[in-house]
Formats: C-alpha cells, sequence, structure tokens
C-alpha cells in the first residue's frame, strides 16, 4: 500500500542517521514514520544523543512522545540531517 511505501522510505532515511546528531524532523505522513522509528532505536539503545529540530507543532508533540529532545534553530543552526517527505520526484533533478 501507500503507507507501506511511505514507511519503507522513512526506515530507509532513518538508516543515515547516527548517535549525536542534529536531526530536522519534517512534517506529514513519512515524516512521521521516520520520528516514530528514530524514537524506537533510542529506547532501543541503538541511537544515542539526538536532538531533533521539529518543522512543527505537530512534529514537536510526536517527537516528545516518542522520546526525542528537541531543541530550535537558535541553538542548533547546522543541522546533520533533516527528514521530510517528497509531494514530487523529478528524475531529471
Amino acid at each position: 500500500s501507500q503507507e507501506d511505501l511511505k514507511r519503507i522510505a522513512a526506515y530507509k532515511a532513518v538508516e543515515y542517521v547516527e548517535s549525536g546528531m542534529v536531526l530536522g524532523l519534517g512534517t506529514g505522513s513519512t515524516a512521521k514514520h521516520a520520528v516514530d522509528r528514530i524514537g524506537e532505536l533510542l529506547r532501543q539503545g541503538k541511537l544515542q544523543n539526538i536532538v531533533g529540530i521539529p518543522t512543527s507543532k505537530k512534529t514537536h508533540e510526536q517527537a516528545l512522545s516518542v522520546g526525542i529532545p528537541l531543541s530550535d534553530l537558535d541553538s542548533h543552526p547546522v543541522l546533520d540531517l533533516a527528514i521530510d517527505g517528497a509531494d514530487e520526484v523529478d528524475t531529471h533533478l
């Protein structure tokens, strides 16, 4: 299903996340899967010292609910990685 594909894409993106990173956390259904997965890996001890910078109040609330420590761009102006969905893909870029 479309939702399964979004989850697969999100989990693949999370494979690039390493302990100690500052992450931009996007908004939307695909990003939600990524936030859930990051929280799961934190709880399992497979990731540590992650800081999330959410792009919306909704993502902020979700990230807190799964245990991702949060900050803002004023405190962490440089992101190591940002994860978000894509509404359209152009193979010619």
